[in-house]
């Protein structure tokens, strides 16, 4: 993979897990994100670049793009990884300046992220790979707040309308669902559920692989979504598009409290 990639939200957790395996598999690698000091130190340390970008005003992600242009000449593949979780609670007492503020980021910034990879790839004739981060409660209900399950449920439509556009110009759009992979989000949420600051991702693990996993004592890890985000962007996936890519463990995919009806 000699490939120029953008990672959106690269700094840090899944995008900086990615970021990581890209540039090991030979690609030059963008990290795009507003947390500038882990951003550069990480770009520095793979061999790619920085630019801050808060992916919720759409001049930064086209000033990305653009980026990339001017450093390598070409735009092969873009992630749009970065998001916010946005807030809790009943939905008949939902914050709509919040639900806005995360709106900007989830979706618009997906938004952003197709328009300008798109362009640049049309333009250059080569096609490419777009990779949207959407998440498992895209697929089910009850696994995260309202405003946050709206967003995913949005971007993974806006994944395949967007797959049925661009195909004919040899563009791949892909959408990765992860499930309790313990990222600096899914470690706020159980700092909160078990009262503790100092919770680690070994706990974490331990507890998606106790109750969110099929896969027993195995739980998601950033690693699963990076490598699941290499294959979407390789050639090996050259006849994939418009898919949903779901890294649960089989979560989703059961009903695990009739697991009984398996006992002999």
């Amino acid at each position: 993979m000699l490939d120029v990639a953008i990672i959106t939200g690269g700094a840090r957790g899944i995008g900086a897990g990615t970021a990581k395996l890209f540039a090991q598999h030979g690609a030059h690698v963008i990290i795009a994100d507003i947390i500038d000091g882990l951003g550069t130190d990480l770009a520095e340390s793979i061999g790619g670049r920085y630019i801050h970008c808060d992916v919720a005003k759409e001049a930064d992600v086209e000033a990305a793009v653009k980026f990339a242009l001017a450093w390598k000449g070409r735009l092969d593949i873009m992630f749009n990884n970065a998001g916010v979780s946005g807030p809790d609670g009943s939905i008949m007492r939902l914050d709509m300046d919040r639900v806005k503020a995360l709106v900007s980021v989830n979706i618009n910034g997906i938004v952003h992220g197709i328009k300008y990879a798109a362009r640049a790839m049309v333009e250059s004739g080569k096609g490419g790979s777009i990779i949207c981060s959407a998440s498992s409660a895209a697929s089910l209900g009850g696994l995260a707040g309202h405003a946050y399950t709206m967003s995913k449920g949005a971007i993974l439509s806006l994944t395949r309308s967007s797959a049925c556009e661009l195909g004919q110009h040899g563009i791949r759009v892909n959408c990765i669902s992860p499930h309790g992979v313990p990222s600096e989000m899914l470690l706020f949420y159980y700092r909160r559920v078990f009262g503790r600051d100092d919770v680690t991702t070994e706990e974490v693990s331990s507890a998606v692989g106790e109750k969110g996993s099929l896969i027993k004592g195995r739980g998601g890890s950033v690693e699963d979504v990076a490598h699941a985000a290499v294959f979407l962007a390789s050639d090996e996936a050259g006849f994939i598009t418009g898919h949903n890519l779901v890294i649960d463990g089989g979560y989703t995919s059961a009903a695990t409290g009739l697991s009984f009806i398996y006992q002999s």
